[in-house]
């Protein structure tokens, strides 16, 4: 019996950029401690009035099936939040909820892709973009940058890659995974720019869009004459620790949600009503909660800034935004796969190298600033010696 090709080209016939992460944790699985310094998963639990409420809301009856484009509060409370957030009016027929934010990305790219076209993305790239654009049985295209220019997408290249492949749309992630850059208003503008001239569908995922250090976060949606043409990728799981809960939402034309929820229909059928029921009631807690929830990643910034200080083995791209740092490890002469790997034998400490997310941060390391401030520091510290130690060595 034949799989179908596309089902086999999810990966492109390659890694899926998570081999290292798999082995770290199967040497956790035999006992090994390890310093994780791999996956943006918060170090604390959902907060416990959101348990709460999602307890309330799954006792007092709301575990059937829940309305599948969202339940009306929660589509509301969305709406209004986008709406006071970015000043584009929004309404609930602007907002389809969706099992997590990675669903949200599968929809918005199945509503513009057909088979075999092309969508642009950004690299570095979070691992699953080419996957999820894969699955559809559509053609991913790396748009590379470069750490000199904070991995900024520049208009020209964006143009170039949009011109030679005929591209239908372009995905971009402000706050950035794995770069922690957030796009300026004038990167946004040229990316909106290029979108018009080659009419490109815009896909924002803005899931970190609470976790800001430096700058501030502007929508792309807010831009004038950008509102028709992009689709905005939301979570619960990193403003609100809710990971585990898979709740999520994409924000967009009506015309084109209205076609989002036949897709959901015949797909997820929906979120459980007590997992909304438990997003609402987050939500309504407003910006203190989402602010307290990202502190542990602002103040361990800085943590990761002070390691740095003072020694010359181990650059970096200060974090503007989200919960990683990308680090510059070029000066060891290793790439980012070797010394991760290196890394992870003397050292126990499981970082993601920067080939696992495109081309253009080779020679790079993500850590995820998610383990308490002690052992943060400590692991930077030990990084920097095995870099040092390495550098010496060339």
């Amino acid at each position: 019996m034949r799989l179908s090709h596309r089902i086999q080209n999810i990966t492109g016939g390659g890694s899926d950029g998570w081999d290292l992460f798999n082995r770290a944790r199967a040497m956790i699985a035999q006992g090994q401690k390890i310093t994780e310094l791999t996956i943006g998963e918060h170090d604390i639990g959902t907060h416990p009035d959101i348990l709460e409420a999602m307890h309330r809301a799954a006792t007092g009856g709301h575990t059937g099936y829940a309305a599948v484009p969202g339940t009306p509060e929660l589509r509301r409370i969305v709406a209004d939040r986008v709406a006071r957030r970015t000043g584009v009016a929004t309404g609930p027929e602007n907002v389809l909820i969706t099992p997590g934010g990675q669903s949200a990305l599968f929809a918005a790219h199945h509503a513009v892709l057909d088979e075999a076209d092309t969508g642009l993305i950004i690299d570095p790239f979070y691992a699953t973009y080419p996957g999820t654009i894969r699955s559809l049985g559509a053609r991913p295209h790396p748009v590379p940058t470069v750490a000199e220019n904070g991995f900024r997408p520049t208009a020209d290249a964006l143009a170039a890659a949009a011109a030679e492949t005929g591209a239908r749309s372009l995905l971009i992630n402000t706050p950035n995974n794995p770069t922690g850059a957030v796009y300026d208003r004038a990167t946004l503008q040229a990316i909106a720019g290029v979108c018009a001239e080659q009419d490109l569908w815009l896909i924002s995922d803005e899931v970190y869009d609470t976790q800001v250090w430096a700058g501030a976060h502007l929508s792309p949606r807010a831009l004038p004459g950008m509102a028709e043409r992009t689709l905005v990728v939301g979570s619960m799981s990193k403003s609100h620790a809710m990971t585990g809960s898979r709740c999520g939402w994409v924000v967009g034309p009506a015309e084109v949600i209205e076609r989002l929820v036949d897709l959901s229909t015949n797909t997820t059928y929906g979120v459980p009503g007590y997992i909304q029921d438990a997003s609402a009631f987050a939500l309504r807690q407003g910006e203190e909660m989402e602010r307290q929830i990202a502190a542990p990643f602002r103040r361990r910034r800085q943590i990761v800034l002070d390691a740095l200080a003072g020694q010359g083995a181990v650059g970096a791209l200060p974090a503007q935004g989200a919960m990683y740092t990308m680090l510059d490890i070029r000066a060891t002469g290793m790439t980012g796969e070797s010394f991760a790997e290196a890394l992870l034998d003397a050292e126990a400490i499981a970082v993601m190298p920067g080939e696992s997310f495109g081309r253009s941060a080779a020679g790079h390391l993500r850590i995820a600033m998610t383990v308490a401030d002690e052992a943060l520091a400590d692991a930077m510290a030990r990084l920097c010696r095995f870099a040092a130690l390495q550098a010496a060595r060339r």
